[in-house]
Parts: C-alpha cells; sequence; structure tokens
C-alpha cells in the first residue's frame, strides 16, 4: 500500500476516542512522510505537523511567513503516509476569521486529524522566545467561533493555543482558555508554562482536554510521560526532536564525501 489505509475520518474518530482513555497521547513531530511512517513503527499515538519546522524546512525562520498553500500540502502528505491521527500548527490561521474558515476546511479536505490555532499578532514567534503579543481575547474568540462553524466533521479536532502566559500572567491565560472554550474549542494549548506546578494549576482550572509541548531548550521545563499523565494532560508533543536529530546528524558529517575509489 502506498499510503495509509485508515481514513481521515476514522482517524479523527479514534483521536476523539483516545482523549477519554486517560492515556497520554505522544506526538512526536514530522515533517516529511518517511518520518510519520517511523512515528507509526515506534509505536507512538499520532503526529505533529510543526508549523515551525516546515518553516525551518524551507530556510525561513518561524514568523508565519509560510504560506496556506505551503503548509496545506506538506500537511496532507505527512498524514496520508501513516495511520496514526495528525495535528497541524496553522499558526494564527493565515489571516482574519474569513481565511480561519478557509484553512479549516482545506485541512479537513485533505485528511488531517485535527490543528491548533493561536491567539498572537501576526507577525507571530515562536511561543518559547521573548518579544510576542496577543490580540485581544474577543478577537481570538472570533477565529475560533468561525473554526468550530467551518467544519464539516465534527470530530475534527479544534485546539486553541494561548501564548498569554509569557505576556499577561497565568491568571489571565486561564482567563482566555476559558473564553476560548466558551467560543467552541474543544481543547486548549498553554503555551510556555514556566514549571510542573503551572501545568498543575492549569489543569485544575480548565475542564477540557489539554496539550502540553515538550521542546527542547524551551521556557517550560521538560517534563516525562509519567508525570504529565499523573497532572492529567491529554496530549503531549515533542515538536523539534525528530529535526534536531536529523540535523545533528547532517551536521556531523565530514567536510567532503568520500572518493569512489575509497567506498
Amino acid at each position: 500500500m502506498l499510503f495509509a489505509t485508515v481514513d481521515a475520518k476514522e482517524k479523527r474518530l479514534r483521536l476523539r476516542q483516545s482523549l477519554k482513555s486517560g492515556k497520554l497521547q505522544r506526538f512526536p513531530g514530522a515533517w516529511a512522510p518517511i518520518v510519520s511512517m517511523l512515528i507509526e513503527q515506534k509505536g507512538f499515538d499520532g503526529v505533529y505537523i510543526s508549523g515551525a519546522v516546515l518553516s525551518n524546512d524551507l530556510g525561513l525562520p518561524d514568523i508565519g511567513l509560510t504560506t496556506l498553500t505551503e503548509v496545506a500540502q506538506r500537511g496532507r502528505l505527512i498524514s496520508r503516509a501513516t495511520n496514526l491521527p495528525s495535528i497541524i500548527d496553522i499558526d494564527t490561521g493565515f489571516g482574519e476569521p474569513m481565511s480561519v474558515v478557509r484553512t479549516i476546511q482545506e485541512m479537513e479536505e485533505l485528511g488531517i486529524s485535527g490543528c491548533h490555532l493561536e491567539d498572537q499578532i501576526n507577525p507571530k514567534r515562536c511561543g518559547h522566545l521573548d518579544g510576542k503579543n496577543v490580540v485581544e481575547t474577543e478577537t481570538m474568540c472570533k477565529k475560533i467561533k468561525a473554526a468550530a462553524n467551518a467544519r464539516k466533521d465534527k470530530n475534527f479536532l479544534l485546539i486553541a493555543r494561548t501564548d498569554a502566559r509569557a505576556i499577561e500572567g497565568l491568571d489571565k491565560a486561564i482567563e482566555r482558555a476559558k473564553a476560548y472554550v466558551q467560543a467552541g474549542a474543544d481543547m486548549i494549548f498553554p503555551e510556555a508554562m514556566a514549571d510542573e506546578k503551572e501545568f498543575e494549576i492549569f489543569r485544575k482550572s480548565v475542564e477540557v482536554p489539554l496539550l502540553a509541548n515538550m521542546t527542547e531548550f524551551g521556557k517550560s521545563k521538560i517534563l516525562d510521560a509519567k508525570t504529565l499523565t499523573n497532572l492529567g494532560y491529554n496530549m503531549v508533543i515533542y515538536p523539534v526532536t525528530t529535526f534536531r536529530l536529523a540535523m545533528k546528524a547532517v551536521e556531523g558529517m565530514r567536510a567532503a564525501p568520500p572518493s569512489r575509489d575509497k567506498m
């Protein structure tokens, strides 16, 4: 078989069911179809398609320079190569609410299982860098409502990411999360929590499923799967790990390839 044997609707249904299982869903990042295939072979629960990694793969900084077409088509290639569900990063939605509608429809039609939409002002920045700014809560809620209404498949997972912790503080980030749930978000992604205690407070404050981002060299302390499970988190992404491992291998190659007579 060239592609996955599980169709998109079934992947989304399985993802919804898995979020109710009490088992932490582990989603390593994939930037290419062959990586998503390996993630499945290694026994992980799903595939994460990082906006930062797709930007970096194109030689671009993670400030929202990629287009909907670039992200959507790469997402399709990655997701169709695996039977696992795939979650994709759509940054700020590629525009205003009407653009968010098109983005959701494109992702759903291309077989993605869900996406996360963030509340940063465009041009955005990596969630673990300084100098970020966020839109007004009402502005983000309009985008979330538009996204929720755009879905044809009710099981397409809509994740709202808030970057407010680093700008407005933890309490304000929690307030935003609750407003985003009211607007139609199925899951909340609190970005750049400082430590285990903050993850715990967020979990106690928000009722819907929560996503934790465990990225190397970020602002959040790296917590293992057992700790995140005990905290009550439903999903964890490792967005850049596979990309960093691959680039480290490339970095280690010799300056010149061996000549044919030495091979």
